[in-house]
């Protein structure tokens, strides 16, 4: 079964809006073994979008549209889409009376093209927005299926997991099964390497690796009749890939993140953790809290930019920093010994580093990060020479942080253990 994307609005032609929904549906549809031949962004154009869905129909089995489904007049997708179909547009019941408690809801007044969202192709199902006024549309016609989506990521996101993936999972014969083995520590190359005589012999399952910032994520993918058949199929494969990449392996769950294995780590071993951080501004912390449950572990993040805050808030010293510099392993280390003082957290990690694009030397070029990591008592400092642009260059430190964080931590408790 294959599927193409055509993501529609002109603010994403203009760049004013970053197009993540692609990404985001080609690998949901990935998963589900539906094969995505071709995206595309249209602007909010009528003859431009009928023109896409013509050529996309002709190809394509699925043709999965987001955006372009707002109350506004430049909103044309599902208008495109039943004239294309040569279908009237209808008013769902269902739709109408979900945007009526919507606004009802938050005391407001819906304004007249409110209702203009309750319209679906005659035929068409219309998928309810839990997160939203816009619903989408599922119409089925006898040469391909369309799925109209709403634009904003977290309106699409939980609609698409909840109820498109299981849609689109019933049209399949079969049922695939996929594990995700998530690896800190190895790089992509390295990690192929590992395990390229398993990608070379691969029939079903199938391995593919994918390179994430600072991680690589292995997905092991199988096909069988039904779900039980496909998970004993994957779980050999898995177990192998557990053997090779050990401890690198922080979960083969989907859905945990690297801040969220970190977290239950510290939830695991009681322990309460500190950020102090420099460069990222924030950043480790706020990934932190961006998991539910964090303040059960989380005591207080540190921003100390300036010298001055870092000897104010952490009780960095004044000749370390004359000494070696804000840059520097020194620094590093009494950063996250002395936010755990400060705190009194079992844990704390600390980065310094220049992120650029100005500020590197010779001596500490651009890219040049100290992270740290003080779990009770016991100091890890490691540099880092990070490439990129600023933002790169933080997301990197976050990343590398958190690891360094989880390595610490498994150090400590295979000690105790």
């Amino acid at each position: 079964m294959n599927a193409e994307i055509i993501c529609v609005g002109t603010e994403l032609l203009l760049g004013n809006i970053v197009n993540t929904n692609a990404a985001f549906i080609s690998e949901r549809i990935s998963r589900l073994g539906i094969s995505c031949y071709n995206q595309c962004v249209v602007g909010d154009n009528m003859d431009r979008c009928l023109a896409q869905l013509k050529e996309s129909s002709s190809r394509s089995e699925i043709i999965i549209l987001s955006g372009g489904l707002g109350p506004t007049e430049d909103d044309m997708t599902k208008e495109a889409v039943a004239k294309f179909n040569r279908l009237p547009l209808v008013e769902d019941k269902k739709s109408r009376k979900a945007i009526e408690e919507y606004f009802a809801k938050r005391k407001m007044e819906p304004t007249a093209n409110n209702w203009k969202q309750a319209l679906v192709p005659k035929g068409a199902k219309a998928v309810p927005n839990a997160n939203g006024t816009a619903p989408g549309i599922i119409l089925e016609t006898k040469s391909c299926t369309y799925i109209l989506l709403p634009g904003p990521p977290f309106e699409l996101e939980p609609m698409f997991e909840k109820q498109i993936m299981p849609y689109l999972a019933s049209l399949q014969s079969g049922v695939l099964y996929s594990k995700t083995v998530k690896i800190v520590g190895v790089g992509e190359s390295r990690a192929e390497t590992m395990i390229m005589d398993m990608i070379d012999a691969q029939t079903n399952p199938t391995i593919a690796t994918y390179a994430k910032a600072g991680e690589v994520h292995i997905r092991v993918t199988s096909y069988a009749s039904d779900k039980k058949e496909a998970a004993k199929l994957v779980k050999p494969v898995v177990k192998e890939l557990q053997h090779r990449f050990g401890s690198s392996i922080y979960t083969t769950d989907e859905n945990v993140t690297l801040e969220r294995a970190v977290m239950d780590l510290l939830v695991s071993e009681s322990l309460s953790l500190c950020t102090v951080e420099s460069c990222t501004g924030g950043l480790i912390s706020s990934r932190i809290v961006s998991e539910s449950g964090a303040s059960d572990i989380l005591k207080c993040g540190f921003v100390t930019y300036s010298n001055e805050s870092k000897t104010e808030l952490v009780g960095v010293k004044k000749s370390t920093l004359d000494k070696y510099g804000a840059v520097s392993e020194q620094t590093a280390a009494e950063m996250a010994k002395g936010g755990a003082k400060a705190s009194k957290s079992d844990v704390c990690i600390s980065v310094t580093g220049i992120a650029g694009p100005g500020g590197g030397t010779k001596a500490k070029p651009v890219g040049l990060v100290y992270i740290g990591c003080c779990v009770r008592g016991k100091v890890t400092v490691k540099e880092f020479r990070f490439s990129g642009n600023r933002n790169k260059i933080r997301i990197l430190s976050a990343t590398n942080a958190l690891i360094l964080a989880r390595e610490c931590i498994l150090e400590y408790k295979n000690k105790i253990g």
